[in-house]
């Protein structure tokens, strides 16, 4: 890692904070950027079907939600949640298994070691697309980014986002005792995850869902063994800023 990796890395916390959305405002938010990345931006989602302009499914409920804002604009920048495997000891459907079930690998299925309870899915990754334009992108609604004068290790910081939404999908697995996560991803995702010590194992084989996307998993042990220097002390970080889950 260069020193200005590790600078961008250290620098993250100055720039966006990360919370438990746990109050109906908070959870709001993570709906809006939902609907704004799968429904507006994407399409992954029927828009009309969110007249409310909150994307919601049935399973929000029952999952951990977090968010991430931009400290100076005060903008809600990214969201994920994770989903448990059982409720009150019996076993409950994951996101996974409307869209992927058949792709599984019954071999590797079977090597998973784990009761339900320590299953979950870290899934509905989301960041907001003012926060993955390049700056100088013509912009629609989120214009006013562009507008704050961001410095340049401001701005250096967004393309974390992703990866410290991973991370923090992983630290409340981690605080909800649920050590093996399960997530949907491209497969170039997994790859780009191993450069920062986060390692996945693929699950199954690709299906079309929005793209191409495989079933991968991972757990507590595996990924805190890959996670060095500089993403450690994000991890721990993050740890600390969800310790409300």
């Amino acid at each position: 890692m260069t020193t200005d990796s590790r600078s961008v890395l250290a620098d993250f916390p100055q720039f966006f904070s990360i919370r438990p959305a746990l109050s109906e405002a908070d959870r709001g938010e993570t709906y809006r950027i939902r609907y704004r990345v799968y429904c507006q931006e994407f399409g992954y989602e029927p828009a009309d079907r969110f007249p409310s302009r909150m994307e919601t499914d049935e399973f929000d409920e029952v999952s951990a939600h977090c968010l991430i804002t931009h400290i100076a604009s005060g903008q809600a920048a990214g969201c994920v949640r994770i989903c448990p495997a059982s409720l009150a000891g019996a076993p409950h459907p994951l996101p996974f298994d409307k869209c992927c079930a058949r792709s599984l690998d019954p071999e590797a299925m079977a090597r998973v070691d784990a009761p339900r309870d320590h299953l979950c899915e870290a899934s509905r990754f989301a960041v907001d697309g003012a926060f993955r334009r390049r700056s100088g992108e013509a912009l629609t609604r989120f214009g006013e980014i562009n507008s704050l004068g961001l410095s340049d290790p401001e701005r250096r910081t967004f393309p974390l986002l992703s990866v410290t939404l991973m991370l923090a999908g992983l630290a409340m697995a981690e605080r909800l005792g649920r050590p093996q996560i399960f997530a949907v991803m491209e497969p170039f995702l997994p790859r780009l995850l191993k450069r920062s010590g986060l390692v996945f194992r693929r699950m199954g084989r690709d299906v079309d869902h929005h793209g191409i996307r495989a079933v991968y998993l991972t757990d507590h042990q595996e990924f805190q063994r890959g996670l060095t220097g500089e993403f450690e002390t994000l991890y721990q970080w993050i740890l600390a800023e969800l310790r409300g889950i």
